[in-house]
């Protein structure tokens, strides 16, 4: 199962409107994307506990130490909010995924058809590195 994943994930960060999405904070690189549930497989979608329709959208965060050989994922602690353009805020749940040696944050959002949402997002991996992580992204409906 965990090929399924990281090969859908691979493939949707290798998107060229979104490749190279990362922001890097002291000995860390914070990897993000945000994308329509309805991207995963169904059979994907029920082993995350991730519910699957057109109104919902997944963000996805990788941390990776890049001050060690080949940027191994490291554990962090990650919260925080996502607001639409007219003021709406949801909060962002994220929950731990491992899978061997790699290892996602997971949250799910709410969504309507073309919505602009502005991301907040904490990032503390202790003294590997901490920060902000601030992005906007245009609508992750089913249609784009």
């Amino acid at each position: 199962m965990s090929k399924w994943i990281t090969a859908l994930l691979i493939s949707l960060v290798s998107l060229p409107s979104i490749a190279g999405q990362f922001k890097t904070m002291k000995d860390i690189e914070v990897h993000y994307i945000a994308f329509n549930s309805t991207f995963l497989t169904p059979k994907i979608a029920r082993s995350y506990d991730i519910k699957r329709n057109g109104y919902n959208a997944v963000i996805n965060i990788s941390v990776l130490d890049r001050a060690s050989l080949g940027k191994p994922a490291v554990s962090a602690m990650i919260s925080g909010q996502a607001k639409n353009l007219i003021g709406q805020t949801q909060k962002l749940t994220f929950r731990e995924v491992k899978e061997g040696e790699a290892i996602y944050y997971l949250s799910e959002l709410n969504i309507s058809n073309e919505e602009t949402f502005t991301f907040d997002i904490d990032i503390k991996a202790g003294n590997k590195g901490s920060g902000k992580l601030k992005f906007t992204q245009n609508s992750m409906s089913k249609n784009d």
